[in-house]
Formats: structure tokens, C-alpha cells, sequence
């Protein structure tokens, strides 16, 4: 099969051996990938968690029909349209988890619609319910708003009751839009007096989760924007793996920092995380109240040109690549 595979010279669309499923796999022809910033990494030839370095197929999610099933599998039988976090989805053929894939809602939701769900969905609903403890009525802030993950994360976070949903973008084109996905108030983190804005949204409390894709330099406004006994779920860090961090004012408002990642799941806790996304959200999803734009799609052949256009960060939405 063909595949875009990390080598010395960067990513190449070359021959890869087609994968077999193991007893609780599925084989799925891809019809349709998408890019997540955890590519990049892994196309840099760095490790994401056991993946990474040479030889490696980049991808984490994927789209397309069920070849076949391994002796264990149950819920899904060839033929199946199904959607699933996979590693190694830029390729012809991916191997998938059963138990984080889900068959394709039946209405006319296309393979590059689909491809564009699984990791958002999982994350998302992870950060806000899970890690996060969402209650209705409660405000949310999505830090990093305008990627997909974030797109998505308003959304999922209005449909379970949020009472004010705010996001960030430092991009102004973007920071517009963000009204079109669910979010009351779009704030600009280049502003410092953003925190301010939050607390007079939210009645001088400030804001009881904030669901942080970018870190770095925005812990401490975090903290100052939220409310005491809030919740800072860090998911993701695009503004850099370090920065200051006011301990006392962490203590003084008895903040819950969490952190969250894939890399360090056990299959069984993913696939645990999976089946809340799909209680929680699945009849949603079906009725076409989740979306996800995509900004443009590319060939498998051009995965390289594909992470480029992500790494230029000049996208809003998802990054497709087409089977």
C-alpha cells in the first residue's frame, strides 16, 4: 500500500507494508484523514508518545469501510463505514482499536466530514466532562478556540448545558467567526486586560473550566480569569511547554489544574473515554448539530504539502487528505 511515511528527508509518499488487524482490530480502507498539530511533531520525526521516528505513518484519525475484522471484534463486520482514531491514517490501510471506532452517522455525512470527528470528539468531551467536570450551567473559556479541536469544544460544551461559552484567537479573521461554533464572547489573549473581560461576563466570578490548548504564556491570566475552586484542564501547549506560574495565586483560588493526554492511556481508558463521547454526544452528532469546517483538502500523495499548509497555521477549521 502507499502511505506518507517519516523518513530522513521529511515526509514521503512511498510503499508501506499493509497492516493485518489483531483479534480486537478492524482493518479500514481510508477514504479520508485528517491533520492533527500532534502530526507535525511525528512528521518532525520526533516521538508522540510509543510513535515517532523514521518509518513511522503519520496520521491519528482516519475514515473509510471496514476490510476486515479481527477474531475479536463484534460491533463492526467489512463493509462498515466507520470513522476511528487510528495512528498511522495516512496511508491506504489503517489498523484501529474496535473499541474507538464508531460506524458513520446515517445522514449523508461524508468520509472527509467523518475524518475530521474522532480525535476532536474524544478530546473534547474528555477535557470538558470528563477531566473537567462540566455542570450545567457552568461558563467555559477554550483557550486555542479556532483550531478544530476548539471549534468542536464549544460546541460540545454548549450542548451539555455550559451557560456562557467563551474562546480565544489572536487571529482577528478567526476570532470572528468563532460566534458561527457556539462562543458568547471571542477574546484576544494579546490584550492583557482579557481577564477582565471574563470576569465582567461572568458577573465578577470568572470562569469555572477553562479547557487551555495553549499554555505557555497564558497560565497566569488563566488563573487570574478564573473563578475560586475553577478548573484548568491543560490539553494542549502551542504557546510552548513553559512558562511562569503565580503559585500563590493558584492557592489563593484553590484552582484544580489538570493535565490530560493520549499518550499515557491505557487501551481500556481510551476506549472507556470513547464510549462517554458517544452517550453523551452521538444523537447530536446524528442530527447534524456538530460540524467541523474543513479549510482544504489534499491528495494522500501531497501529505507533505498538507503539513506544511497546517505548520504555516493560516487555516481555520480542519486539513483534509483525500484516498
Amino acid at each position: 500500500m502507499k502511505a506518507a511515511v517519516v523518513t530522513e528527508q521529511g515526509v514521503q509518499f512511498k510503499d508501506a507494508p499493509k497492516p493485518s488487524p489483531k483479534p480486537n482490530e478492524i482493518l479500514i480502507k481510508v477514504k479520508a484523514a485528517s491533520l492533527n498539530r500532534a502530526d507535525l511533531a511525528v512528521a518532525a520525526g520526533h516521538r508522540h508518545g510509543s510513535v515517532g521516528g523514521p518509518g513511522t505513518i503519520v496520521g491519528l484519525e482516519c475514515a473509510g469501510e471496514v476490510e476486515a475484522v479481527g477474531s475479536d471484534v463484534k460491533d463492526f463486520r467489512p463493509g462498515d463505514r466507520v470513522m476511528s482514531s487510528a495512528a498511522g491514517g495516512f496511508a491506504e490501510y489503517a489498523v484501529a482499536d474496535s473499541g474507538r471506532a464508531h460506524k458513520i452517522p446515517a445522514n449523508n455525512m461524508s468520509f472527509e466530514q467523518a475524518a475530521c470527528m474522532p480525535v476532536a470528539l474524544q478530546t473534547m468531551h474528555n477535557a470538558l466532562v470528563g477531566a473537567g467536570r462540566l455542570k450545567k450551567g457552568e461558563s467555559v473559556l477554550i483557550q486555542g478556540a479556532s483550531s478544530g479541536v476548539g471549534l468542536l469544544g464549544m460546541q460540545i460544551a454548549r450542548h451539555m448545558g455550559a451557560a456562557i461559552v467563551m474562546g480565544t484567537s489572536t487571529n482577528d479573521s478567526r476570532r470572528a467567526r468563532l460566534k458561527e461554533f457556539g462562543c458568547d464572547l471571542a477574546l484576544d489573549t494579546r490584550d492583557p486586560k482579557w481577564p477582565d473581560k471574563v470576569k465582567e461576563a461572568t458577573g465578577g466570578k470568572g470562569v469555572d473550566l477553562i479547557v487551555d490548548q495553549v499554555s505557555g504564556g497564558v497560565m497566569n491570566q488563566n488563573m487570574e480569569a478564573a473563578a475560586i475552586l475553577g478548573r484548568i484542564v491543560n490539553v494542549g501547549r502551542l504557546g510552548g511547554m513553559k512558562g511562569e506560574f503565580n503559585f500563590d495565586l493558584h492557592a489563593l483560588k484553590r484552582i484544580d489544574y489538570i493535565g490530560v493526554t493520549f499518550r499515557t492511556r491505557t487501551p481500556e481508558e481510551v476506549r472507556a473515554i470513547v464510549q462517554a463521547a458517544r452517550k453523551d454526544l452521538w444523537s447530536t452528532l446524528e442530527a447534524g448539530k456538530l460540524m467541523l469546517p474543513i479549510d482544504r483538502t489534499f491528495p494522500l500523495a501531497q501529505a507533505a504539502e498538507a503539513l506544511a499548509h497546517m505548520k504555516a497555521n493560516a487555516h481555520f477549521g480542519k486539513i483534509v487528505l483525500v484516498v
